[in-house]
């Protein structure tokens, strides 16, 4: 079996951090979202994985190289443009054959890892296996409707009036009937290649779909909120650990599950964990709260930052009660001591600024 990641896509509702960085790059509890995808792959026995790559191409190329890292063998497959799920699946029929394969988007985390899943396909040899999943907005996904015994009978992409609220997860899993179901269907309204079209299309022709409930938490990182959520979900799970390369001084205190990477230095400060505090990272006389990923390079001085994410290279100084944040790599956050007291502002396209 082989693995298809898809890493294209614009990321526009995580701008203007997308603008120079690949949204699948940014980091959840100071690893990028991806590398949870492909560590998962890795550890379900899969070792041929395909990562079909858009205008980023290059920036995923180094980050994630051949795929040793991980144990795998990656190839990349370029996409001129993103046309949809299944366009990405049509593409990439050389690199699959006629092997079946597990379809993962690369800003998608599942918590119950996908070992279970790919042995149950293997055990059972349906010709597709989807994994849905509750949510309170099904008009935002694509969405399967069940019959009683949780059987697929048909999917809607992006539905205005929902008859159901199981939305697909990121996760698929297909033999090579797929291909058959993706030159057939033709481009939905907005010009894409939907895959819940090719999914129906199966249905349609009396190929056997199974239809698998999400247990554990799935998150789509596309949205601020999700990403935040996805870092608090992951950050519960951690435990204490400080390497030794790291220092905290006599006046500063750690509180909780907190994970000190190499290089990192608190000073004169408290962090309360859950959290994490990167690799040369400086806090100086600051709080760092609950629910915090603090990336590499990172200083904070004078300031108070929780349930937030801060890239690397990024600059805190005499900033108070930041939370719910995303701020980006290179980003400065400083209080001007200018003369009357008021904003002053430099923002890049697409930001967003909530100012109390």
């Amino acid at each position: 079996m082989k693995a298809l990641v898809l890493s294209g896509g614009k990321g526009t509702r995580l701008r203007p951090i997308t603008h120079t960085s690949a949204k699948q790059l940014i980091p959840v509890a100071n690893k990028p979202i991806l590398f949870y995808g492909l560590e998962a792959i890795a550890q379900a026995g899969i070792r041929e994985v395909g990562i079909v790559v858009g205008d980023t191409i290059q920036e995923i190329r180094q980050s994630v190289k051949d795929g040793s890292s991980f144990g795998l063998n990656v190839t990349y497959i370029p996409q001129e443009a993103p046309l949809g799920l299944a366009h990405a699946v049509k593409i990439s029929k050389d690199f699959i054959g006629k092997e079946s394969f597990l379809m993962f988007l690369g800003d998608n985390l599942l918590k119950e890892g996908l070992a279970d899943l790919v042995q149950e396909f293997k055990d059972k040899k349906p010709n597709s296996q989807i994994l849905v999943s509750k949510v309170p907005n099904p008009q935002q996904f694509g969405v399967v409707e069940v019959d009683g015994e949780d059987r697929a009978v048909r999917l809607v992409e992006k539905p205005k009036m929902p008859q159901s609220d199981l939305a697909l997860v990121g996760v698929y899993l297909f033999d090579s009937h797929i291909f058959k179901a993706v030159d057939e269907i033709k481009p939905s309204g907005r010009g894409e290649l939907e895959i819940t079209d090719a999914i129906q299309w199966l249905l349609d022709h009396k190929y056997q779909v199974i239809c698998k409930r999400v247990t554990g938490w799935w998150k789509d990182t596309g949205k601020l909120e999700d990403l935040l959520e996805a870092n608090r979900l992951i950050l519960e799970g951690i435990k204490s650990h400080s390497d030794t390369a790291s220092q905290v001084d006599s006046k500063s205190k750690l509180e909780g599950r907190v994970v000190l990477e190499a290089g990192a230095q608190i000073l004169h400060s408290t962090v309360r964990g859950p959290a994490i505090i990167g690799k040369n990272t400086r806090i100086y006389n600051s709080y760092i709260g609950p629910y915090t990923a603090i990336y590499h390079d990172v200083s904070v001085e004078e300031s108070e930052i929780e349930h937030s994410i801060v890239l690397e290279h990024a600059h805190l100084k005499n900033v108070h009660s930041i939370t719910d944040s995303l701020i980006g790599q290179r980003v400065e956050v400083i209080k001007s001591p200018a003369t009357p007291s008021a904003y002053r502002l430099m923002l890049g396209d697409s930001s967003r600024v909530e100012i109390p």
